[in-house]
Formats: structure tokens, C-alpha cells, sequence
């Protein structure tokens, strides 16, 4: 249990508690991960996956996530499992004197530190930025909020969906005349996610040319700003406020679900060329030569009148059978799957989407790592924790270490 000598540049003791075997580009690092639900789960098991070693630390009643069924595996809810591969769990009463030592020795020892409370919340536990990099002044501290730490969104609660809708992503999506809807995942807890591992990962790379930590910060609304790329620069470029179009793009045509004989299929024709091939697919090379759709921008304000004629194309025949037939001249389209068969199509274009963690009884399936490296790939070490499953190793360590 006693782990390595600092690795170099690392900010605590370096190592963990499983003694700091090399695996993948980030090993040698120590992740205090004070997270729970999406955005920082995700962000630290992608860390954990390329080699850091993440204890995740969890209060007496667990990650909210552990209760967030149906669906279940084996009693435990799918959407935990999905986040908290490669961790080890030690749970720790952060109100309990005790407990609360042990998380600031976690905290003290880190390389990163992940949390998503409330701002400042952690500051009552002397685990916020501050405290912690007084000292451990090479951690990388890294929070996520639903609204920055500012006197206007401190105290907003940062929940996926609030995001969606003051972000105006729910003005977006859905019919032209039907309600607003959310997406069909929490999209910007995921991207915030990202940001952060981004943001971990270049504070990482200064702290190997300086010796110094700092305090990343990644909130909801503004990955979702950020995330809502060409929407939100209509608006901010252009003084265009965008609107739903259902299916439909706003600057190209045809990119959208388009009926065949047996239902739709996306097709996505983005320059001129792909369109000329679309038509020599479909039949109707003459549309290319028409006024009105021989550019982008022709057939983008004329897609009323184009739309028709494509689809009386299409219902001629089956959507797999257009689909083998205009990816075969290079134009990019797909059918409209379900997350089943979007596996099974990962799966038969030879992306092997699922891995299986763990062994014998405790294996769970999961979803690959989507980041391939020709040197250092990611591990897939470790099934999602039970709650405190390795509380006694980890608690023994920080002690041991502490007193010697």
C-alpha cells in the first residue's frame, strides 16, 4: 500500500493507493475526485482511463447516481456504471472530524482535485481551492458549477436540463410549432465534463514548466454557450436569434431525415459536389443544373421546392437500400437507429464500442474509451466501485503515511 516516490512534478506525495503502477500516459498521477452525478464523474473516469489513479470519494449515502434506476445491473443503477469505471470508493463524513482529516491529507497529496459542489461549498471542510493549495501549491483543482462562482450564479442549482432551457438549446429543438424539448442526454453536463479534462490536462502541462498549480473553473452555461457553436454565433456575429426547425439545418440543404419507402434517412449533402452525386444517385441529374438549387445557398432558400423532388426519388425504394447506394458515391447519410442498433453498427464497422471491466462475477460491460492512442491506450482496469469498497486500503494509507 505504501506508494512510489513523487513522481516528477507531482504536487503531493504522488502515487496511490494502489501503489502507482504505470498505466498509460497519465499514470503516476493522483486524482481526489469530490464529485458526484455526470459532469465530474465522467470528466475523472476519462482521467482514470488513461492511466491517473482516482479515488473517488463519496459521503455515507453515496453518489446520487447509485439510486438513479431503472435501468439496473445486477441491483446497481446503469447510469452510475456508466461514469465510475477505474475508481477505487472510499466514503467519508466530511462533517465528522475525523473523516474530514482524511479528505484534506487525500486532498494535500493530489496532483487534481475534481469537485462540483456549489461554489464555495467546500470551503466550510478546508477543501476549497484556497485551503487546499496552501498546502499543495501544485494542485490542479478543477470545479464545476452550473453557473460560475460569480454573485450572479453561485447560488443557482446547476441541474442538465436548467441549462438546456436557459441556455436556449430547448428554443432549438423540437417541431417549428410544437414545444420546446430537451435532449435526449444531459448534453452540456457530458461537455462540461470535457472542458474540465481539457482544462485539467493544459494546467497540468503548465504546472511541468512552472512547478505551479491553479484553479480550473468549467460551468454548465457556458460549455452550453460555447457547445451551441454556430447557433450562438448567429446571434452573437449576426443579430440572428435562431429557432426550431424540427430535423432541419439552418444553412445547408438537404441535411436532414428525408422518407423512403420504408422510412427515413438522413441525408447530409454539405457542398456542391455531394449534392451533384446525390442526384446522379437518385436519378435526376437535371437538378443540379436548375437555378434554384445549383448552390448551397440556392437550395437552402429554395429547400420547399427541392424537398419534393428528392422525396419522390426516395420513396421508391427501401432506406437501407438508398443507404448502400448513396454512401457507395460518397455522399454522408445513415438511418435513424436506436441505441441498440447504433452499438451493433459500431460494432460491424469494426469500432468494438463495448469493453468489459472486471471479471467473474464483479465484469460489467462498458462503453470504450473513444480516444485511441498508437502508444499508450487506455486501460480498463477497475469495474465501477461499490460504495466504500476499498474505504479500509485507502484510509489505512492516508494514515500511515500521515504518521510516518
Amino acid at each position: 500500500m505504501t506508494p512510489p516516490e513523487t513522481a516528477p512534478g507531482n504536487a503531493g506525495a504522488g502515487g496511490g493507493p494502489d501503489g502507482g503502477a504505470p498505466r498509460g500516459p497519465l499514470a503516476g498521477l493522483l486524482v481526489a475526485d469530490f464529485s458526484r452525478i455526470l459532469a465530474g464523474p465522467y470528466a475523472t473516469m476519462l482521467l482514470a482511463d488513461l492511466g491517473a489513479e482516482v479515488v473517488k470519494v463519496e459521503g455515507p449515502t453515496g453518489d446520487d447516481t447509485r439510486t438513479w434506476q431503472p435501468p439496473v445491473r445486477e441491483g446497481v443503477a446503469t447510469y452510475y456504471l456508466g461514469v465510475n469505471r477505474n475508481k477505487r470508493s472510499v466514503a467519508l463524513d466530511l462533517k465528522d472530524d475525523g473523516d474530514r482529516q482524511l479528505a484534506q491529507e487525500l486532498a494535500r497529496r493530489a496532483d487534481i482535485v475534481v469537485e462540483n459542489f456549489k461554489p464555495g461549498g467546500l470551503a466550510r471542510f478546508g477543501l476549497d481551492y484556497a485551503s487546499v493549495a496552501a498546502g499543495n501549491p501544485g494542485v490542479v483543482y478543477a470545479s464545476i458549477s452550473g453557473f460560475g462562482s460569480g454573485p450572479g450564479g453561485e447560488k443557482l442549482p446547476g441541474y442538465d436540463l436548467i441549462v438546456q432551457a436557459i441556455s436556449g438549446l430547448m428554443s432549438l429543438t423540437g417541431d417549428p410549432d410544437g414545444e420546446p424539448y430537451r435532449a435526449g442526454v444531459a448534453l452540456f453536463d457530458v461537455m462540461a465534463g470535457l472542458h474540465a479534462t481539457i482544462g485539467v490536462l493544459a494546467a497540468l502541462n503548465h504546472r511541468r514548466d512552472t512547478g505551479e498549480g491553479q484553479h480550473v473553473e468549467v460551468n454548465l452555461l457556458s460549455s452550453a454557450l460555447s457547445g451551441l457553436v454556430n447557433q450562438t454565433s448567429a446571434f452573437v456575429a449576426g443579430g440572428v436569434v435562431p429557432f426550431r426547425m424540427g430535423n432541419s439545418h439552418p444553412s445547408l440543404f438537404p441535411y436532414e431525415p428525408l422518407p423512403c419507402s420504408d422510412g427515413d434517412l438522413i441525408i447530409t449533402a454539405g457542398n456542391d459536389g455531394q449534392f451533384r452525386r446525390l442526384c446522379e444517385v437518385l436519378g435526376v441529374p437535371e437538378l443540379v443544373e436548375d437555378p434554384r438549387f445549383r448552390h448551397n445557398e440556392d437550395r437552402t432558400a429554395h429547400r420547399d421546392a427541392l424537398r419534393p423532388l428528392l422525396v419522390e426519388r426516395l420513396r421508391t425504394r427501401t432506406k437501407m437500400e438508398w443507404f448502400r447506394e448513396i454512401i457507395g458515391a460518397g455522399v454522408p447519410c445513415g438511418p435513424i437507429n436506436t441505441v441498440d442498433q447504433g452499438v451493433a453498427f459500431a460494432e460491424e464497422i469494426g469500432l468494438d464500442p463495448v469493453v468489459v471491466v472486471g471479471e467473474g462475477t464483479s465484469a460489467v460491460p462498458s462503453v470504450r474509451n473513444p480516444i485511441t492512442f498508437s502508444t499508450t491506450p487506455p486501460a480498463y482496469r477497475l469495474p465501477p466501485p461499490s460504495l466504500d469498497q476499498h474505504g479500509q486500503e485507502i484510509r489505512q494509507w492516508l494514515t500511515e503515511e500521515r504518521t510516518a
